[in-house]
């Protein structure tokens, strides 16, 4: 499959599912087996994940850690996530290793334990983000988290 069919295919696959997994660390999801659903993933010769959503909401992570490395050993073409979705975890900060994702269209962030609002601005590097959450971290409670235009985006280039 070349990669021009794989950008086309992959938005409908579904995602690789380690949520409820209790994992600790990132590097657990290689010897960890993701949740099934009911489509197969798609594979592949190398037996990697044509997906482009990778879920490890609902587990125990504390850090982002080797994320790129274990992204390109799960993920065939790890360069194109759109979704990643880390929400109930116990991360602290957005790691900046989620910035290199530059085709990520979602990111699930809520029920973590980011204290500082200033964090998002990491994000702003992501030309493609249109799915934010970040409800149920401290830093709702700073001055500022609901107010519109607070926390403004820097303008990206059309």
């Amino acid at each position: 499959m070349n990669k021009r069919d794989y950008m086309n295919t992959s938005v409908q696959e579904p995602p690789l599912d380690y949520s409820f997994r209790s994992i600790h660390v990132i590097q657990d999801l290689v010897n960890e087996e993701p949740r099934t659903g009911l489509r197969p993933l798609k594979r592949s010769k190398s037996g990697k994940s044509l997906t482009q959503s990778l879920w490890l909401n609902n587990n125990v992570l504390n850090d982002l850690r080797d994320f790129n490395q274990v992204a390109s050993q799960l993920l065939e073409h790890p360069e194109n996530l759109a979704w990643i979705d880390l929400s109930f975890n116990d991360l602290t900060s957005i790691d900046p290793v989620l910035t290199t994702f530059f085709n990520l269209s979602v990111l699930y962030l809520h029920g973590n334990s980011i204290q500082h609002l200033g964090e998002v601005n990491k994000l702003a590097v992501l030309p493609r983000l249109r799915s934010l959450t970040l409800h149920g971290n401290p830093m709702e409670e700073e001055k500022g988290y609901r107010v519109p235009g607070s926390v403004e985006m820097p303008h990206r280039p059309p």
